[in-house]
Parts: structure tokens; sequence; C-alpha cells
């Protein structure tokens, strides 16, 4: 089974990631692409999804963000598709008031991280609405702020209602805070779709490079190892990775462990069946291939 590519549509409420969403489907249907898409309204009844087509998978998930209350949920639709369509590429929209590091977060279930292939973050920022963030609460603000330093490609809409000056200052303000990102001035998220299908945020074994994003890393045990082997590592851990999951099995259990790892914080909960070793990790500025070595070492009998 090929890894389903998967693009992340962040941005503030009406900064135009539903318009950019079906820019988007239009360019995969002349791509000929099976095409899934996730929805994600904080409210009961759906209003954007009229915007994809009946020939499109759509999974809306109401009531709620993905980022903490529906998280459950989220896995389990998003397993669904995984099985039963098998999408070559798969879009999620988020609500205005996700934050980039929860949404990967929740994503990414081990089950089935391994048939991903996370290809970036895309934030639509409204350029009218930046110049009067400050009018915000703090935490708007804060949302905002975080929102445009965790993006991959970071498209300023609106630009048509700015003048010159007051878009250079804006794109100084927004690559100041994320300069890796790219930053784009459109209107109404014109913007190709081959700029976006060139993102990658995922390691890859083969490619020493460093990514400078916020990615995503997935390893999978083969074997059984010391919990206090493992313990070590994690207190040797960079400050930056900000989540690990999965599952991990140690020398003296029949079972797995259910391990989450957040803001330094391990926790463990005993499972009761086998399950997929695998142990997916989120972070910036990474080296996966150190991680990646480490965690090898881990296997090896001592």
């Amino acid at each position: 089974m090929n890894k389903a590519e998967v693009y992340i549509l962040s941005g503030f409420l009406g900064s135009g990631k539903t318009t950019l969403l079906k820019s988007l489907l239009k360019n995969e249907r002349l791509l000929d692409r099976k095409v899934a898409v996730m929805m994600n309204e904080l409210g009961e009844v759906s209003i954007d999804s009229n915007s994809v087509d009946r020939d499109v998978s759509l999974k809306e998930l109401l009531g709620g963000c993905i980022c903490c209350s529906i998280q459950d949920e989220l896995e389990a639709q998003l397993q669904g598709l995984l099985l039963e369509e098998q999408p070559e590429v798969i879009y999620i929209e988020t609500t205005g008031a996700a934050h980039p590091v929860e949404v990967l977060d929740s994503i990414l279930s081990p089950l089935f991280a391994d048939k991903l292939i996370i290809k970036g973050i895309v934030t639509t920022v409204d350029g009218t609405r930046w110049q009067d963030r400050k009018s915000l609460s703090p935490q708007l603000q804060q949302l905002i702020l975080e929102q445009v330093r965790h993006a991959d490609f970071i498209i300023i809409n609106k630009a048509d209602e700015l003048k010159e000056i007051e878009q250079a200052k804006i794109t100084y303000e927004i690559q100041s805070i994320n300069p890796k990102a790219r930053c784009l001035l459109t209107t109404f998220s014109q913007v190709s779709i081959d700029q976006i299908r060139t993102l990658s945020v995922s390691f890859k074994e083969e490619s020493q490079h460093i990514h400078l994003h916020l990615t995503t890393f997935v390893y999978q045990f083969k074997h059984v190892i010391s919990q206090t082997r493992f313990e070590a590592f994690l207190r040797g851990l960079p400050d930056k990775i900000y989540r690990i999951k999965g599952y991990v099995k140690f020398d003296y259990s029949e079972q797995p462990y259910l391990f989450q790892f957040s803001y330094g914080m391990p926790l463990y909960m005993k499972e009761y069946m086998n399950l997929p070793l695998n142990l997916v990790f989120i972070g910036e500025d990474i080296d996966w291939q150190v991680i990646q070595d480490q965690l090898s070492s881990l296997e090896k009998i001592k």
C-alpha cells in the first residue's frame, strides 16, 4: 500500500482556508489523483462541506477541535479513510482555533503513522486582520503567531486590499517570525499546486539533510528493549522534541506499553494485545538521523 500524502490547512477564522481547499481540489482533479478531505468545524453543523464535490471522499469532524476534544474521532475517521478509500492525498482543514503542533499530534496515530507522508502545514493569514491583530485578545494573538511560526508555507491573503508599503511590512513581519517558510502574497488564496506539492516535512531514512521546520519521524521497533536504557535516551532528548507517542515493549513484559511524552513528561499505560511497535515523534530543528541511530542502539543486545 502506497503512503498517503497529508496536507494540513491552518489559519485563523476567515483567512481563506476553504477558498484554498477548493482551488487545490480543482487542481487535483486535473491530476486525476484520488483525494480525501477531512473538515473540522467547532459547531454541530457543517458550514463548508458544500465546497467539496461528491467525487471526493469527505469526513466531517463536528462539535469540537481535533486538537483536544475529538482526537479519538479523528483517529477513527482517518483509519477508516486509509482502509476503505486508500486515497493518494488527504487535505485536512482545521478550525481557526487549531494549534499546528496539536493537530500533528492528533493525526499521527502510531497505528497508521507509517502509512502517511506529512507533506506540510499551509497557513493562511488575512493580511488586513494581521494589521489589526493587536485588537484581539492576548490568547488569539498568540494563536495566530503560533500558526505562522509552525507553518511550512504561508499565504498572506487579501493583498489587493493592502497598499504596497503595507504588503512589504506584513511580509517582513511574518518572515521575521518564520524565516524558514515560503511566503506568498495572494488574493483569494491563489497559489500554484506545484508549490504546495514540493513541501516535505517527513523524515526520510535516505536523506542526511537536517530539516528546519516542524517535522515528524516514525520509528518501528523490531525487538524488546530495556526500560532503563530507554529512559536514559529520553533524558538526553533535545528540548524541541514536543511530542512522542506510540508502543514500546520492554524485556520484562509479554505485552507492549502505550507510551506518551509531552513537555518532557513520560507516561506509560499497559496494553493487553500486541500492537505495532511504532513510535511517532514531532519536533523542530531536529536531526532525526541522530535519533534513529540512538533508537537502533537500544535494540542491540548488550
